[in-house]
C-alpha cells in the first residue's frame, strides 16, 4: 500500500498515527531527494562520456578530411574522382552527426539535468524548510503547554487567564503550522509525478531526436554510398585488368630484358662507370654516373648517383661526344670498356665502363662505337652484329597468338558468325566474354574461320564449339590484327577525352575521331559495339554491364604501339571510351559528326559522373522549438505575419525535415500520385545549395504522420486568399518554423525562424512534414490522406 492521505483534521488531533503518517511522507521525499541527487551525478557523467567521443569522432574525422589518395598517371577517373573525394564526405557525415550530438548534450542540460535540480532546490528544499519550522513550533506549543498544565491552580486569575491566551495563540499558530506543513507535504508528493517525469520525457525525446537525424543522415548518405560502391566496384573492375597486364609486360621483360631497354627513341640511358684520373701517385677512381645520350646532338648528360647512399644526387656534368671507341683489355685491365673522345676538351679521351656485355653491346650502338684500329679486319663484322641486334629492337608487335588475322573480308564474315553466333545462343550466358575458353581450341577455331577453304562453318547452328570458345577466339581475332581497330595512329587522340570534358563533350570528340578511322575499321567497329551494346542490355541475366565490358575490350579494341607500364596505366580510360562507344552506340555510328574533335572538348566542363551535386551538412535539429526567441524575428514581405497569440503557442516535438540535398541520379523522371489521385511528376534536383524547412506541429488532438512521397507543389491558388480557402479545414492545426527559408520559385515561400502557419492556408491535410520554401524542384510538400477522409 502506499502513503497514507493527511487529512487536514487530524492536525487538530496531532495523534501518534498521524505524526507516523507525517514522517512516511518525509522519508519518501528524502528518498526523492537522495535519487535526484543520484540522477544528476550520474547525468553529469554521461555528458562527460559523451562529449569525450564527441572528441575522438571529430578527431577520427579530421584525420579522414587530411588525407588524400595520389595516383599514378596524368588523370584520374570519374570512379577515381570520387574515391578520392569519399574521405572528405566521410569526414563531413561524422562532423555533421557531432554537430547534432553536440547539440543533443546542450539540450540535455536544459531539459533534464537544471529541470531536475531546480524541483530538487525549490520543492524538496522549502519542504525540507517547512519541516524544521513545524518541529520549531511543535516544540514550543507542547513545551508552554507543559509549562501551563504544571502552573500552580493556586495563582491570581489573571495570571492564569494570560497564561492561558498565551498557549491557546501558540496552539493555533501550530495548527496552522501545521496545516500548512501538511499542505506542502501532499502537493510535493503530487508535484513530483510529473514535474520529475517531464524532465526525464524531454530527455528521451531529445535521445530519440537525435537518433532520428542519424537515421535522416544515414538516408541522405545511402545514394551517395550505392554510387561510390559502384565506383569502387568499376575501379576494382579495371584494376584486375590493368593487373593482369602490367603482369604479362614484366614476364615478357624478364623474358627478353634487352628487347623493352630503350625507352626513347632520340635517347639512351643507363649507368656507367666513369674513370677519374688523380696526379701521381694517387691513380684514377671509377665514379658511377647516371647517363642519358642524346643521339641527335651527340650530348651525354652524368649526373652522380649511388642508390647505396640513399638515393642522393652528385653534380650534373654534360659533355659533347666526337667518337667512340672500344676499349681493350690490352691496355686497360677492365672489361666492357669504352674509350670517348669529348669536343670540348681537345685531346681528353673520356674512358667509361658498362654493366655487362650486353650493356656494352647497348652503348657502342647508341654512341655509335667503332673497334680500335688494329681490329679492322673485324671491324665491320662486329658492326653488322650489333646492327642486326639492334634491328630488331622493336620487332616484337606484342600481339597475342601466332595467327596471320587480317581485317579483310574473310574477318569480317567470320565477325559477323561469330556475332550471330553468341547472340543466338547464349547471350543469357552469365560472364560473358569474361569466362574464357580453352586455348587450344580458340587457336584451333581461329585457324579454321580465317581458312578461306574451311570458314564456311555456321557457328550458330554447329553444336562442337560452345559460346565461351566463340568469344574468346572473337576477342582474340581482334587483338591479333596487325593494329587494332581503332589504330595506333587515333590511339592517344582516343584517350584525350576520356581524361577531361563533360559527358556530352566526350561523346562529341569520340563520335568524330571514330568517323576518322578507316571504312572498314569503323564498319567491324559499328557491328562490335551493337554487339555489345545488345549483350549489355541483357546484362540482368548475363551480369556483363556496360562497365564490365568496357574492362573486357578496352585492350582489345584499342592499345598503344609501345608497350610500357604508363601506357597500361591509361587502360582505365580506354575502358571509358569502349563504354561510350556502346552507350552511344546509335548516335555515333549512325550521324555525321558536326564539329571536330578539339572544339568538341571543353576541359572546363565537369566530369562524366559528376551529375552528383555537393552535399551540403544537413541542418541542425532543433530539440526544443519553444525556446526560440520568435519575437525577434523580422518577417519579410512574403512571410507569414505573426501575432503574439501565435507566437506564444509552442511544443517540445520536433519533426525533423527530409534532406534537401541530392546525390547522383541518371535516372529519368518519375511520376507519384497525389492525394487526389492526380499523378504529379518528380523531378532530378537541380540546385543543392539549399535548406529544408523543418516545422514543428501543435495540434493538441492530430498527431502527424507525414507521407514520404515527393510531389509538386500546390498551386497558387493553394496558397492564396481567404477566397480560396477550401470548405474543408483544421482550425487548430498549426506550424511553426524553426529553419529560416527562401523562396527560389514563384509558386514556393519564404519565411523566418518562427513564423507559425495556419493548415487552412494549405488545404485540408495532415501536417506538413516540409513546406515548398527553398526545396530544388521536385522535392515539395509531402502529405498524407485527407483529414475529412
Amino acid at each position: 500500500m502506499g502513503l497514507h492521505p493527511l487529512e487536514f483534521s487530524e492536525c487538530y488531533l496531532d495523534s501518534p498515527g498521524f505524526r507516523e503518517k507525517i514522517k512516511a511522507h518525509e522519508a519518501e521525499l528524502d528518498k526523492t531527494n537522495r535519487f535526484i541527487k543520484e540522477l544528476y551525478k550520474d547525468g553529469k557523467n554521461l555528458i562527460n562520456a559523451t562529449k569525450q567521443l564527441s572528441l575522438a569522432q571529430r578527431k577520427f574525422a579530421q584525420c579522414l578530411g587530411e588525407f588524400q589518395f595520389e595516383y599514378i598517371g596524368d588523370a584520374k577517373t570519374d570512379d577515381e574522382k570520387c574515391i578520392d573525394e569519399s574521405l572528405q564526405e566521410f569526414s563531413s557525415f561524422l562532423r555533421n552527426l557531432e554537430d547534432q550530438r553536440e547539440l543533443m548534450m546542450r539540450n540535455i542540460t536544459e531539459t533534464l539535468m537544471k529541470p531536475l535540480e531546480k524541483f530538487r532546490k525549490e520543492q524538496l528544499g522549502s519542504a525540507k524548510a517547512e519541516r524544521k519550522k513545524y518541529e520549531k513550533e511543535t516544540e514550543k506549543y507542547y513545551t508552554s503547554l507543559e509549562k501551563l498544565l504544571n502552573m500552580s491552580a493556586k495563582k491570581k486569575e489573571p495570571q492564569l487567564q494570560e497564561a492561558d491566551g498565551t498557549v491557546e495563540v501558540m496552539r493555533q499558530h501550530f495548527q496552522e503550522e501545521s496545516l500548512e506543513y501538511v499542505c506542502k507535504l501532499q502537493e510535493i508528493q503530487e508535484r513530483k509525478k510529473f514535474e520529475c517525469v517531464e524532465p526525464m520525457l524531454a530527455f528521451f525525446q531529445t535521445v530519440f531526436t537525435f537518433y532520428h537525424q542519424g537515421f535522416e543522415l544515414a538516408n541522405d548518405f545511402d545514394h551517395y554510398k550505392r554510387a561510390l560502391q559502384i565506383n569502387i566496384q568499376n575501379t576494382r573492375s579495371r584494376f584486375e585488368g590493368t593487373r593482369s597486364e602490367v603482369y604479362e609486360l614484366m614476364k615478357k621483360i624478364k623474358e627478353n630484358p634487352q628487347e623493352y631497354r630503350q625507352t626513347s627513341p632520340i635517347s639512351s640511358e643507363g649507368y656507367l662507370y666513369v674513370q677519374e684520373k688523380r696526379p701521381p701517385p694517387f691513380g684514377s677512381s671509377w665514379v658511377k654516373r647516371y647517363c642519358t645520350f642524346v643521339k641527335e646532338q651527340k650530348i651525354l648528360h652524368m649526373v652522380t648517383f649511388d642508390p647505396k647512399s640513399g638515393g642522393k644526387f652528385g653534380e650534373m656534368e654534360s659533355v659533347t661526344l666526337k667518337s667512340c671507341v672500344r676499349k681493350t683489355t690490352d691496355t686497360l685491365d677492365r672489361r666492357f670498356c669504352l674509350d670517348i673522345e669529348i669536343t670540348d676538351r681537345p685531346g681528353t679521351v673520356l674512358t667509361v665502363q658498362a654493366l655487362s656485355e650486353d650493356d656494352h653491346k647497348f652503348w657502342m650502338q647508341a654512341m655509335g662505337g667503332k673497334e680500335p684500329v688494329h681490329y679492322l679486319g673485324r671491324t665491320y663484322s662486329k658492326e653488322r652484329g650489333i646492327s642486326t641486334l639492334f634491328s630488331n629492337f622493336w620487332s616484337s608487335s606484342g600481339r597475342i597468338g601466332t595467327v596471320d588475322a587480317q581485317l579483310d573480308e574473310v574477318g569480317m564474315n567470320f565477325v559477323r558468325n561469330s556475332i550471330n553466333a553468341i547472340e543466338t545462343r547464349g547471350i543469357n550466358d552469365q560472364g560473358l566474354y569474361r569466362v574464357v575458353g580453352v586455348s587450344s581450341k580458340v587457336q584451333k577455331l581461329l585457324s579454321l574461320m580465317i581458312d578461306e577453304k574451311s570458314n564456311d562453318v555456321d557457328l550458330a547452328a554447329c553444336e562442337e564449339w560452345d559460346v565461351k570458345t566463340i568469344t574468346s577466339t572473337l576477342k582474340l581475332y581482334l587483338r591479333s590484327l596487325p593494329e587494332p581497330l581503332m589504330t595506333y595512329g587515333l590511339y592517344k587522340e582516343f584517350i584525350v577525352p576520356a581524361k577531361s570534358g563533360s559527358p556530352e563533350a566526350r561523346v562529341q570528340a569520340i563520335h568524330c575521331l571514330v568517323h576518322k578511322l578507316p571504312e572498314r575499321n569503323r564498319e567491324v567497329l559499328s557491328l562490335v559495339t551493337k554487339h555489345l551494346a545488345n549483350v549489355a542490355a541483357h546484362s540482368k541475366q548475363n551480369l556483363m554491364t556496360v562497365a564490365n565490358l568496357g574492362v573486357v575490350f578496352g585492350p582489345t579494341l584499342m592499345r598503344p604501339q609501345e608497350e610500357t607500364v604508363a601506357a597500361i596505366m591509361d587502360l582505365k580510360f580506354q575502358n571509358i571510351v569502349v563504354e561510350i562507344l556502346i552507350e552511344q552506340h546509335e548516335k555515333i555510328f549512325g550521324d555525321i559528326p558536326s564539329v571536330s574533335p578539339s572544339s568538341a572538348i571543353s576541359p572546363l566542363a565537369p566530369t562524366r559522373q559528376s551529375k552528383k551535386q555537393t552535399r551540403q551538412s544537413r541542418p541542425l535539429a532543433v530539440y526544443n522549438p519553444s525556446v526560440l526567441d520568435i519575437h525577434t524575428v523580422s518577417p519579410s514581405s512574403e512571410c507569414v505575419t505573426l501575432t503574439p497569440d501565435e507566437a506564444s503557442l509552442g511544443s517540445n516535438e520536433s519533426v525533423s525535415s527530409q534532406s534537401s540535398t541530392a546525390s547522383t541520379s541518371e535516372t529519368p523522371p518519375e511520376k507519384a500520385k497525389s492525394p487526389h489521385g492526380n499523378i504529379l511528376p518528380i523531378t532530378t534536383p537541380q540546385n543543392s545549395g539549399v535548406c529544408t524547412a523543418m516545422a514543428s506541429w501543435m495540434n493538441s488532438t492530430l498527431s502527424p504522420s507525414p507521407s514520404e512521397v515527393k510531389t509538386e507543389p500546390p498551386p497558387a491558388a493553394a496558397v492564396g486568399g481567404p477566397e480560396d480557402k477550401p470548405s474543408e479545414s483544421v482550425t487548430l492545426m498549426k506550424a511553426k518554423a524553426v529553419y529560416p527559408c527562401e523562396a527560389e520559385h514563384d509558386s514556393e515561400l519564404s519565411f523566418q525562424v518562427g513564423a507559425i502557419f495556419h493548415a487552412g492556408k494549405w488545404e485540408c491535410y495532415r501536417p506538413l512534414a516540409h513546406l515548398p520554401a527553398p526545396n530544388p524542384p521536385g522535392y515539395w510538400i509531402r502529405r498524407t490522406e485527407r483529414l475529412a477522409d
